[in-house]
């Protein structure tokens, strides 16, 4: 899982995870910041979905800054991804919605 540890979503989907038995590794894309690779990576597995334009940081980001692209965005600014990132065999959810907890068996 990949989110920012500060972040309620992400402390109650990790949370909810662990009491359904997951064993959870997580990573705060802050405290331990993702390479270009990796932000490749995961460019790849989640599309323009992965840059949360809803979020306090796009909003407060230049006209500049979003003419980027996602991994300028990101690299420069991780609280600009949509979290928590699941990744988990060959699933790649994003957020933590009632789709994402029934895809992972989990009572929405």
């Amino acid at each position: 899982m990949y989110g920012l540890g500060h972040c309620s979503t992400c402390q109650k989907a990790q949370a909810e995870l662990e009491a359904a038995g997951w064993q959870v590794e997580f990573r705060d894309v802050a405290k331990a910041p993702l390479d270009q690779d990796e932000w490749r990576r995961m460019i790849a597995d989640f599309g323009e979905k992965l840059v949360n334009r809803a979020s306090l940081t796009w909003r407060g980001m230049s006209e500049a800054e979003r003419a980027g692209t996602p991994l300028q965005m990101l690299s420069a600014k991780p609280s600009l991804m949509k979290r928590p990132a699941i990744v988990q065999d060959d699933k790649r959810l994003l957020g933590w919605t009632a789709n994402v907890k029934r895809a992972l068996g989990l009572a929405a």
